[in-house]
């Protein structure tokens, strides 16, 4: 009987390991090109509220903002904005700000 429970407990461990990764693993990349020529790769986690950017080369974590619409999010001296219509803006390294659209999207 002590077997059975071991085994049966294993199982029950393995899957809940399995559901916790499957969970930690929930994000969202998009990669977008900009009318000025900016290109970036952007992060969103599930649990998290931040924006993970990768643009010019560089690491970049922008707080998520205040916004009217949609939303924004601002650090490093980066601004992106994501309208309710999924309009993006983004402005860096005292550029103007240029719109930007997804090349990419990541099959789910």
């Amino acid at each position: 009987m002590s077997r059975h429970k071991a085994v049966v407990w294993g199982i029950i461990m393995l899957a809940a390991g399995l559901s916790g990764a499957r969970q930690a693993d929930a994000q969202t990349f998009r990669t977008y090109r900009c009318v000025d020529g900016t290109q970036f790769i952007v992060a969103f986690y599930d649990d998290d509220k931040r924006a993970f950017l990768q643009i010019d080369g560089e690491p970049a974590t922008l707080a998520k903002r205040l916004a009217v619409s949609g939303t924004r999010y601002s650090g490093a001296g980066i601004t992106l904005r994501i309208d309710k219509t999924g309009a993006t803006t983004v402005k860096h390294l005292k550029r103007p700000v240029t719109a930007c659209e997804v090349i990419e999207k990541p099959a789910l």
